[in-house]
C-alpha cells in the first residue's frame, strides 16, 4: 500500500511525500518535486519488494563508494599478497575520483568516464597509461563491486561488468637470438655480480619468471631429481620445473659454496633479503649491445627456443605454468614455421621416390 501527501512550503513549492509498505517489509519514504517523480519511486520500490531485492536498493542509497572501497581494503585485500599492493593503489584513484559518490549514483556511465580518463592520462614517469594498465584498474574496482553484491549485498549487480574494457595489445614476444645469447651470457660470466650468471641460465634453461628465480629457497631445490617446486607463484599453483644439464651442474657447484646464514639461494648483504641484481642485469645488457630486451624476455626465450624445436602448446603451457591457453598460443607462430620444415622433410620423403619414378619415365 501507498500513499502520497501534498505539502506546500513557504515559498508556494509544493513537493509531495511518499510512503510505502508492504507487508512484512520495513516502510519506504521519499520525497519527491512532482507528482510524477513520486509515482514512478511507488512503482519501482513496490515491484522490488515483491521481487525481495528492495534491500540492496536501500543498502545503494545508504552507502558511498568510499565505504565500499575502504571495507573491501580492511576486509578482502589482505587475502591477495600477490596483488595487494597494486591493487592497493588502483582502488585509492577510484576513491579519490568518485569516492564520494552514492553507489545507487555509479553508473556504466561513469565508470566509462573514468576509464576513458585513465586512458588519456598519464602514470607518475610521465608515460601514458596502457590499455593494459587502464583493464588492471577496472578489474580491481570490478571485484570490489562483486563482493559488495554477493557477500555484503549492497548493490543489485556491478556497473563496471557493464562497461567495455580497452582492448590490450598482443603479448610481446622478443628472444635472443644465436649471437645474442653467447653475447649476453659471456657478459653475466664476467659480471662482479657472483648470481648473475647462475640466474639468467636457470631463466633460460626453466622458463621461471624472476621473481620466482629470486625467491628460491634451498627447500625448492630437488639436486637429486633435478627439479625445482615452486610453492609461490602468479597463478597460485604448486609448479614442478625440471632442472637439468648446465643449470643442474651449475646449482651443484653453487651449493657447496652456499652460504649458511640464510636459506636463499640469492641472498643480498641482509641474508633475510632478496639480492638486487637491477644494476649488474643492466650492464651486462649494456656490454653486449642488446636493445629493446627485459629480464621477462628471457622467459620468453625459454618458450621460444622449445617451440622452434617442436614442443607442443600443452607442453609450454605445462612447463610455462600459464592459466589459459591464450597466455601459450602467442608462441604457436614459432611452432607453425618449424612444424612447416618438418612437414616439407616428411613430404619429400614419401613422395619423393615416385617423383623420381616419374621422372625416369
Amino acid at each position: 500500500m501507498a500513499t502520497i501527501k501534498k505539502r506546500v512550503g513557504k515559498d508556494g513549492r509544493a513537493t509531495y511525500h511518499v510512503r510505502v509498505r508492504l507487508k512484512g517489509q520495513a516502510l519506504q519514504c521519499g520525497t519527491f518535486p512532482n507528482i510524477t517523480k513520486a509515482k514512478e519511486f511507488i512503482q519501482a520500490t513496490e515491484a522490488a519488494m515483491k521481487e525481495g531485492r528492495y534491500f540492496k536498493i536501500a543498502e545503494a542509497r545508504k552507502h558511498t563508494l568510499s565505504q565500499l572501497i575502504d571495507r573491501y581494503i580492511t576486509d578482502v585485500l589482505p587475502r591477495k599478497p600477490k596483488s595487494q599492493f597494486k591493487q592497493h593503489a588502483q582502488l585509492l584513484w577510484w576513491r579519490k575520483k568518485i569516492g564520494h559518490c552514492i553507489l545507487r549514483d555509479v553508473t556504466p556511465s561513469l565508470i566509462a568516464e573514468c576509464r576513458d580518463f585513465l586512458l588519456r592520462g598519464k602514470t607518475v614517469r610521465g608515460a601514458i597509461r596502457s590499455p593494459s594498465t587502464v583493464v588492471r584498474y577496472m578489474a580491481a574496482l570490478s571485484h570490489a563491486f562483486t563482493v559488495a553484491e554477493k557477500e555484503w549485498q549492497w548493490v543489485d549487480d556491478s556497473p563496471v561488468a557493464k562497461v567495455s574494457k580497452p582492448q590490450e595489445p598482443r603479448g610481446r614476444v622478443r628472444f635472443l637470438d644465436d649471437d645474442e645469447r653467447l653475447r649476453l651470457l659471456q657478459a653475466c660470466k664476467e659480471s662482479s655480480n657472483p648470481y648473475l650468471y647462475i640466474i639468467v641460465v636457470l631463466a633460460l634453461s626453466t622458463g621461471m619468471r624472476q621473481g620466482e628465480i629470486m625467491g628460491l629457497t634451498w627447500k625448492d631445490v630437488d639436486l637429486e631429481k633435478g627439479r625445482i617446486v615452486l610453492q609461490e607463484t602468479k597463478n597460485g599453483e604448486i609448479r614442478v620445473v625440471p632442472l637439468v644439464g648446465h643449470a643442474l651442474e651449475l646449482l651443484k657447484e653453487f651449493f657447496k659454496i652456499r652460504r649458511l646464514d640464510t636459506s636463499l639461494l640469492f641472498p643480498g648483504k641482509d641474508p633475510q633479503k632478496i639480492a638486487d641484481i637491477r644494476f649488474a642485469w643492466e650492464k651486462a645488457l649494456n656490454d653486449s649491445f642488446i636493445v629493446n630486451f627485459r629480464f621477462h624476455d628471457l622467459r620468453h626465450t625459454f618458450a621460444s627456443y622449445l617451440a622452434m624445436r617442436k614442443a607442443t602448446l600443452i607442453e609450454l603451457r605445462t612447463l610455462l605454468g600459464h592459466k589459459s591457453a591464450s597466455m601459450t598460443v602467442r608462441y604457436s607462430h614459432l611452432s607453425e614455421a618449424h612444424g612447416a620444415v618438418v612437414v616439407g622433410n616428411m613430404t619429400r620423403e614419401i613422395f619423393g621416390a615416385f617423383e623420381d619414378t616419374i621422372k625416369k619415365e
